[in-house]
């Protein structure tokens, strides 16, 4: 165990001699957390600086138009993913901090010849099991998929911002519109898995330690997708996602959310982590383990017009299978299992 850890003031600060694998993992969750957050901002306002104030001007002109004009429709035709970030030791440390592992059902196993939805719960803050446990190869995805293909999706306004969008495409990540999805999911041959996280960002308002309130009963376009593709849809649950983080709530900062969620999509939340040095607030995740569970696959027909009758009809499947998921492995990874259950909005 590591040295005393010192209380001041309410703040518990971390021990002053931490082993130096620790530091990297911590130092990993850092870097990681301000590609989520700051990638946006330091993307633009980089761009900006190379145009207005360095020798560099047209050449980032001409990348802009590039990724604009040229190189848009990449991010919705199956990308451009490069091995080497995807598998960069780093994520091992990134993997670690929670640490996150990864695990399927007895049983479960993808046909090669199949395309298949991953259809992920819950959103959390950020994806985080998800994300290291199938996005990048420092994973055992690859250990019990050998034969598949792992293609993530983002935003797809995010492919519109200049350097992040070229870190996003390298991990592997398309756009999240139907188009781009399609793509994946319609390619002759089998051998490619689509991880859509169906709640959304808007499902992060709902993030408490302990709490799984899913983004759910009125998303079925996943469901519209996989019927139109013949491709079968696949409960995922990561069990522990929303402990890395707590919110700032209240009253009136609920109704500023509700506006900010109206007006541009996206929900202002203010974050409760820890810090580098303490242990009480911060922008980090909390060191608080992640299992990211893969469940049974649910077999749909091909049907190229679906109606709303059968997309009802699987749709209602579907919880019923990942209500099933969460209510058998929940006693193997949550610590209040009795206490805690699935509510879907």
């Amino acid at each position: 165990m590591f040295e005393f850890q010192m209380e001041l003031f309410g703040i518990k600060f971390a021990p002053l001699f931490i082993p130096l694998e620790r530091r990297l993992q911590t130092l990993a969750a850092a870097a990681w957390l301000s590609i989520v957050l700051l990638g946006t901002l330091v993307g633009t306002c980089t761009a900006i600086f190379l145009i207005v104030y360095t020798k560099l001007r047209w050449v980032t002109i001409i990348y802009l138009v590039w990724i604009w004009f040229i190189d848009k429709d990449t991010p919705e035709v199956g990308g451009r993913k490069n091995k080497w970030i995807k598998s960069s030791p780093w994520w091992r440390y990134l993997r670690d901090y929670f640490p996150v592992q990864f695990r399927k059902l007895e049983g479960v196993v993808l046909d090669p010849k199949k395309n298949y939805l991953f259809c992920s719960f819950p959103h959390g803050m950020y994806p985080i099991g998800v994300f290291c446990s199938l996005a990048i190869d420092y994973r055992d995805g690859v250990k019990f998929f050998p034969h598949h293909t792992v293609y993530g999706v983002t935003l797809s306004i995010q492919f519109y911002v200049p350097f992040s969008r070229d870190i996003m495409l390298a991990l592997g990540l398309i756009s999240s519109s139907a188009k781009s999805i399609d793509y994946v999911l319609s390619r002759p041959g089998g051998g490619n898995v689509c991880v859509l996280v169906v709640g959304g960002a808007g499902e992060a308002f709902y993030c408490k330690p302990g709490v799984y309130k899913l983004n759910l009963k009125n998303r079925k376009g996943f469901v519209k997708l996989a019927l139109r593709n013949g491709t079968p849809m696949v409960p995922v649950f990561s069990f522990g996602e929303t402990d890395v983080y707590d919110q700032v709530e209240g009253p009136r900062l609920r109704r500023i959310q509700e506006k900010f969620k109206k007006w541009i999509g996206v929900v202002p939340i203010v974050l409760l982590g820890r810090g580098f040095f303490q242990y009480s607030f911060g922008l980090l995740p909390r060191r608080r383990p992640i299992t990211t569970v893969v469940g049974e696959p649910i077999d749909v027909p091909k049907i190229e017009d679906p109606t709303k009758e059968v997309i009802d009809e699987y749709h209602n499947e579907f919880i019923e299978k990942l209500t099933e998921l969460f209510e058998k492995e929940k006693y193997k990874y949550l610590e209040k299992p009795e206490e805690t259950n699935l509510i879907i909005v």
